[in-house]
């Protein structure tokens, strides 16, 4: 996931800060809980397609 890209992207659903998830290679909204795939490099920003995080994903 390229650094730069990262510093643009927000979150679809409340436009905050997305967190990058190597292990899972998807990109985290921590305040919604959602956690949105990356296909072929490309971040899917959309709410259907995200998938809802575990309380022990929300708190590690």
């Amino acid at each position: 996931m390229d650094h730069r890209l990262l510093e643009i992207v927000a979150c679809p659903v409340c436009n905050g800060k997305l967190w990058f998830n190597k292990e899972t290679q998807e990109l985290i909204c921590k305040p919604d809980s959602l956690a949105f795939p990356l296909r072929d490099g490309i971040p899917v920003l959309l709410e259907t397609e995200a998938r809802s995080l575990s309380a022990e994903e929300t708190n590690p």
